[in-house]
C-alpha cells in the first residue's frame, strides 16, 4: 500500500489566545485565530471549526463513495457536524464529540434503510473522525 502526504504551513503573530494565524493549504490561504468564545480574537475561522470542517468533509466524501458503490441515486449530500469542547477551560478541555448530520436529496424513498446504512457505515469508516 502507498502512503499519501499531506501538507500545510502555519504563520502565526501575537501571544497565545491574542494572535492570529494564517494557514496555507493546497492552493488557499485560511486566516484564523482563537474563537472569542476561548478567550481569542475571533479573527477568520479557529483550529476547532477547521477540525470539526476536515470530519465533515471526510464523512461526505466517504458517504458520497458508499452511496455510489451501492448504487443509491443521489442528486446532493450536505453535512452539518457540531463539534463540543468540554471541560473549558481548563488543562483537561478537548472535543468530547463531534456529530455529523447528512441530508440526502434525490435519493428513491422506498430505498430509505439503505441510505440509512450508508450514513451510519460513513461514520465507521471516515478515517479522520
Amino acid at each position: 500500500m502507498a502512503e499519501l502526504a499531506f501538507e500545510s504551513r502555519v504563520t502565526w503573530w501575537g501571544r497565545e489566545r491574542s494572535g492570529t494565524g494564517v494557514l496555507t493549504t493546497g492552493q488557499q490561504e485560511v486566516v484564523f485565530s482563537a474563537p472569542s468564545s476561548m478567550g481569542g480574537r475571533g479573527v477568520g475561522t479557529s483550529p476547532e471549526e477547521l477540525l470539526v470542517s476536515a470530519v465533515a468533509s471526510c464523512y461526505a466524501g466517504t458517504l458520497l463513495h458508499l452511496l455510489a458503490r451501492d448504487r443509491l441515486p443521489t442528486e446532493e449530500v450536505r453535512v452539518r457536524a457540531m463539534g463540543t469542547v468540554g471541560d473549558f477551560p481548563g488543562a483537561t478541555a478537548r472535543f468530547s464529540q463531534v456529530i455529523v448530520h447528512p441530508t440526502i436529496r434525490g435519493g428513491v424513498p422506498s430505498r430509505e434503510r439503505e441510505y440509512m446504512v450508508a450514513a451510519r457505515t460513513a461514520r465507521e469508516h471516515c478515517f479522520i473522525g
